[in-house]
């Protein structure tokens, strides 16, 4: 009987052994499927393997160094079994690309897009549905994306929730934003991640619309810095009918988890195969200015969809706008409220006196404009229905053809032909996107029959319809909608509180500007940090240029409003240097014409200073800090360099190497002077004139909250 048992005991650990055994060798078997591939420089790595259970993950190297430790991959689905385990690998291809391509305006004349890419076929076998995983390895970072073919079992899904992870390799010094479904304007925090939680609070300050989602929820582009010394960039690229990214951070184990935007339902996403999900970024390298010089983003979107691009064209221009930021001026025609544009007759109401958008003063601009040599000036508060246009939650809020009797739209159009300035067209939409999109037609048709190509757009206040936000995939695909429909009248656009860039603008290049952070406005609302310029190149610019409406000289806001104790947190020295570290094509000299008067001197470097470049080298940059960016003029041998410094203040040490050897230039260096600062003494500039060539070395003082701006020509 003890023999029999003993037997059966003996058999039990050999059939465990063996189970053990089995499951040890389908582990091994499954993580030898293990795929690699390098980037062109052999610098980064990428690998793909699927873990236990068919769960895909993925890992980066940047020299050997983790980038990314083991990250899955997959998608929540609301109404059928997930796509994030039992996959199994039905094929894979690899590639290379190798092509050079010239961007219809942009930061360079010429752009690589070079990459080793890696395609993973995933089946899963309980299910008989297909997902593909293409990973794209460029020397500057990583794209990835999910592919859904069209097949049989996967036809129409309900996305609950993208799981992609992206776990870092420790706690990593962050500049972040809170994560919100319907705001970017915030100021940066900079901290580590595992302090993240405990500063979301006082980092939610108040906006016109904004929705948290977690005390630990972050927005991308989302710059991190590793304390070896490794910079690293997580973004999107061409998001296209699909919801926005967010990242939620596991702040005890420094993963970032995917965190898509949902709509009214709290659904994240509705697609039919085939489909593609956005391009998931990470850019990496041991050089700050790296990551300020990556076209990785651009790279991942698709060429442009336009045959004729001639009619895009960058602008440099003027507005009526500051004055009514500040509260000098009003958008409102009266002080009515209570208003309906279908019943209101503006003839017989009494002016208030203070309307910003009359013929007369907007003359004014135009001819400030033509004799200082800008393109076009924007006119905001033109249009009826401004008494009442906020927080109202009003549908049929504006009509966008429809002047106040002050405004003499053909007499202006007149005008500012006979000036050679065009005037930039202003759409308020409060949020009201049903509305808009009703006589979005007839707006672009009244804009190109009164001489309008550009447009400035924009969504302050919560979403009208109720219960969508500003980064959902109804909003997303509204946005892409007015780009398109306005190429079919040849109109520029740039949009304000609309969804963060994602190099949309390489395929659809008559978005010349975005706002979608905390520009200059808001230094009438309180100001902006003094470090805030030196991180949004790193952040926000990371998907494409921004209309940060730079150019303000006269930083107390009380010179305009009495009642407003706000001031502009920079020297007038730093405002020129935006105009070159802040890249836009749509670059706007943003203070009033008679401020500029008393400054013409170094009003000249606004007026001199391009929107579009051949060549741009980062000289120097650190996030938070400081940032020194060199540019090369579109067409023109003209160089023009801006530094923007934080609060500390510092001496820049550049040489112009950049420049063509045996050629001399002169250099005129706009610079704080010895006092200057951007709190007790923000007007304290000079300007020198040095000669210069490619041997020289330049040492400047940028003042705390400074910086300085040079022309090379």
């Amino acid at each position: 009987m003890k023999h029999s048992s003993f037997s059966l005991l003996a058999f039990s650990f050999s059939q465990a052994s063996r189970t053990l055994l089995f499951l040890s060798l389908c582990l091994l078997w499954q993580t030898s499927q293990a795929q690699s591939v390098k980037s062109p420089n052999g610098q980064l790595t990428l690998t793909f393997a699927l873990q236990a259970d068919g769960v895909p993950t993925y890992q980066l190297t940047y020299k050997g160094r983790p980038v990314l430790k083991t990250s899955t991959l997959g998608l929540e689905l609301k109404t059928s079994p997930s796509l994030t385990n039992g996959f199994a690998v039905a094929g894979t291809k690899t590639a290379t690309f190798n092509e050079t391509w010239q961007p219809v305006w942009g930061e360079v004349k010429t752009i690589r897009n070079h990459y080793n890419e890696l395609a993973v076929t995933l089946t899963q076998a309980a299910s008989s549905r297909t997902m593909l995983v293409r990973f794209r390895v460029f020397d500057d970072g990583l794209g990835f994306r999910y592919e859904f073919p069209r097949q049989p079992k996967l036809d129409y899904f309900v996305i609950k929730e993208e799981k992609t992870q992206f776990a870092l390799a420790g706690d990593h010094k962050a500049f972040w934003l809170p994560g919100d479904y319907d705001t970017q304007e915030y100021s940066t925090v900079t901290s580590n991640l595992s302090e993240v939680r405990g500063k979301m609070k006082a980092a939610v300050t108040p906006n016109a619309s904004q929705t948290t989602f977690s005390e630990t929820g972050l927005q991308t582009p989302l710059m991190l810095k590793s304390k070896d010394g490794l910079y690293i960039n997580i973004h999107e690229a061409a998001l296209i009918d699909y919801s926005t990214m967010s990242l939620e951070l596991d702040d005890k184990n420094f993963v970032l988890a995917s965190h898509l935007t949902p709509d009214a339902r709290g659904d994240k996403g509705y697609l039919q195969t085939p489909a593609l999900s956005p391009w998931r970024t990470v850019i990496v390298s041991d050089r700050a200015g790296d990551i300020l010089e990556s076209k990785l983003v651009l790279n991942l979107n698709e060429p442009t969809k336009y045959k004729d691009t001639s009619w895009i064209k960058p602008v440099k221009y003027v507005g009526v706008w500051w004055e009514m930021i500040t509260g000098k001026s009003t958008w409102s025609y009266t002080n009515q409220e209570n208003i309906k544009l279908d019943s209101i007759d503006y003839a017989k109401v009494k002016p208030n006196g203070t309307h910003g958008a009359n013929t007369a003063h907007v003359k004014e601009y135009i001819d400030f404009a033509a004799k200082h040599g800008f393109d076009a000036v924007l006119v905001e508060g033109w249009n009826t229905g401004w008494e009442d246009w906020f927080g109202k939650s009003k549908d049929y809020v504006f009509d966008f053809v429809t002047p106040y009797p002050d405004f003499d739209v053909q007499e202006l159009h007149r005008y500012a032909a006979s000036k050679n300035v065009k005037i930039i067209m202003h759409h308020e939409t409060s949020g009201s996107v049903r509305n808009y999109e009703r006589h979005l037609d007839q707006a672009y048709k009244f804009m190109v029959d009164n001489g309008y190509n550009a447009v400035k757009s924009g969504y302050v206040g919560d979403i009208i319809p109720r219960g969508e936000h500003h980064y959902g995939q109804w909003l997303n695909n509204h946005y892409l909608y007015t780009i398109t429909k306005a190429a079919d009248y040849k109109i520029m656009v740039n949009a304000h509180e609309a969804v963060r860039p994602t190099g949309l603008a390489r395929t659809y290049p008559n978005l010349i500007g975005n706002e979608a952070a905390r520009g200059t406005e808001y230094e009438s609302f309180g100001g902006n940090n003094a470090d805030h310029t030196t991180i949004l190149p790193f952040t926000r610019l990371i998907g494409g240029p921004m209309d940060y409406t730079p150019g303000i000289f006269q930083t107390k806001v009380s010179a305009y409003n009495p009642q407003n104790t706000s001031f502009v947190h920079s020297t007038l020295a730093r405002q020129l240097a935006l105009y070159v570290t802040m890249y836009s094509p749509l670059q706007m000299a943003a203070d009033l014409p008679e401020t500029y008067n008393k400054f013409l001197d170094a009003f000249q470097f606004i007026k001199d200073v391009a929107v579009d470049w051949d060549d741009t080298k980062v000289l120097e940059a650190e996030p938070g800090d400081y940032i020194t960016y060199a540019r090369k003029a579109k067409g023109q041998d003209k160089w023009f360099v801006g530094s923007t410094c934080d609060e500390q203040g510092r001496t820049s040490k550049i040489n112009l190497s950049f420049l063509p050897a045996g050629k001399k230039y002169t250099a005129t260096i706009y610079a704080d002077a010895k006092n200057a600062h951007y709190e007790k003494n923000p007007q304290a500039y000079q300007i020198r004139k040095v000669s210069v060539t490619n041997k020289t070395k330049l040492s400047q003082l940028c003042a705390p909250g400074g910086g300085y701006a040079i022309s090379i020509m």
